[in-house]
C-alpha cells in the first residue's frame, strides 16, 4: 500500500476504503462539474473510472475547467480530462469515451458494470435520461449541478429516494433573437447577447449552446435572417483577428454601424430613448485627454470605482487586443 493509499484507508477506514477502491465508476460529463469530479475520484481512491463527454474544450472553458489548458483546445474533453487526472494517480485505470450518453451502446445492460453513477450534466434531457436509465438499471446516481454561484448534490437510489424526474423542474429561461438583439430592455439581455453569441463568433473555434429562442413569430423569423446576415460579418472581421486594427473593426460594428442600423428603424423609438452610437476615433482622443487630466483618488478602492465611457473603452480595446492574440 503507497502513501497515498494508506493516508486513504485511515480517512475512510479499511471496510469503505475496499468498497471506494473495488468500485466501477462512471462519470457523465467532463466539464466544469465533472473535472473536479474525476479529480476528487483519482485522488479519493477509487480505482477503476469510465468518463464519457461528447464536447470538445472551448477557449472559454479554460477559467474553470482546470484539467484543460490552452494546448487542448479543441480536443475531446473526456480524453484530455483522462490524461491530466492520471497525473494525479498513475496507477488508476481510467477508460475515457467521446460519446453521447444517450446514444443506443449506452443501454440498460451497459449501465449495470457500475457500482456507481456520477452526473455532472448541465443538459436537463440528458440529465433525465441518465436518471431513468440508473433506476431501469437499479444503479445508485448522485446527481449534481449548478446554477450561478448555488450548487447542488443529492443521491438517487430506486425504492428509497425520490427520482430526478419526481419534482417538476424550472423551464430553462431563454430570450428571443428579436428582443436580445434589437430591443435589450435589461443587463441580462445584453449578457446573454454577449456571452451566447458575440464572444463565439469573434473569439471561439466552436459555437456554445443556442439559448436564443427562434420563435416562429414573423418578427422573429426576421431577425433570424438578419442574424444569419450578421455572423457573416462578423466572420469577415475575425480574419484580421490579431491585427493592430481588430479592436477598431469590433467596436466599430457592435457600437456604430449596428447602433446605426436600429436607429434608422424610426417606429421602433417613438416610445423608447434613443441609442447613441460611439466613434472610435473620437473615444480614443477622449481618453488620451482624460488621461491626462486623471489624477488618482486614494479615496476609492477600485473594485468600488465606476468606470467612466473612456475607462470602459479602454479595457475593451485591451481585452479584444488580448483575446484576439489567443486565437
Amino acid at each position: 500500500m503507497t502513501g497515498r493509499e494508506a493516508y486513504n484507508c485511515a480517512v475512510l477506514g479499511e471496510e469503505l476504503y475496499n468498497k471506494v477502491s473495488n468500485s466501477r465508476v462512471l462519470l457523465v460529463g467532463a466539464g466544469g462539474i465533472g473535472c473536479e469530479l474525476l479529480k476528487n475520484l483519482v485522488l479519493s481512491g477509487f480505482r477503476d473510472i469510465e468518463v464519457i463527454d461528447l464536447d470538445t474544450i472551448d477557449i472559454s472553458n479554460l477559467n474553470r475547467q482546470f484539467l484543460f489548458q490552452r494546448q487542448h483546445v479543441k480536443k475531446a474533453k473526456a480524453h484530455v480530462a483522462k490524461e491530466s487526472a492520471l497525473k494525479f494517480n498513475p496507477s488508476v485505470k481510467i477508460n475515457s469515451t467521446q460519446a453521447n450518453i444517450k446514444d443506443p451502446q449506452f443501454n440498460v445492460q451497459w449501465f449495470k458494470q457500475f457500482t456507481l453513477v456520477l452526473n455532472a450534466l448541465d443538459n436537463l434531457d440528458a440529465r433525465r435520461h441518465v436518471n431513468a436509465m440508473c433506476l431501469a438499471a437499479n444503479i445508485p446516481l448522485v446527481e449534481s449541478g449548478t446554477q450561478g454561484y448555488l450548487g447542488q448534490a443529492y443521491v438517487i437510489k430506486k425504492d428509497v429516494t425520490e427520482c430526478f424526474d419526481c419534482q417538476p423542474k424550472p423551464t430553462p429561461t431563454t430570450y428571443p433573437v428579436c428582443t436580445i438583439r434589437s430591443t435589450p430592455s435589461a443587463p441580462i439581455h445584453c449578457i446573454v447577447w454577449a456571452k451566447s453569441y458575440l464572444f463565439s463568433q469573434l473569439f471561439s473555434n466552436s459555437e456554445d449552446e443556442d439559448v436564443l429562442e427562434p420563435d416562429s413569430s414573423e418578427e422573429n423569423a426576421n431577425e433570424l435572417v438578419a442574424l444569419a446576415r450578421e455572423t457573416e460579418e462578423l466572420k469577415a472581421i475575425k480574419a484580421a483577428a490579431g491585427s493592430t486594427d481588430y479592436p477598431k473593426m469590433v467596436f466599430d460594428k457592435v457600437f456604430n454601424v449596428d447602433v446605426q442600423r436600429l436607429l434608422s428603424m424610426e417606429s421602433m423609438w417613438k416610445n423608447r430613448k434613443k441609442p447613441s452610437p460611439l466613434n472610435y476615433d473620437m473615444m480614443e482622443k477622449n481618453l488620451q485627454e482624460k488621461t491626462k487630466e486623471q489624477k488618482e483618488d486614494g479615496q476609492t478602492l477600485p473594485d468600488q470605482k465606476v468606470w467612466s465611457l473612456e475607462e470602459n473603452f479602454d479595457v475593451f480595446k485591451e481585452t479584444v487586443t488580448r483575446l484576439s492574440s489567443r486565437l
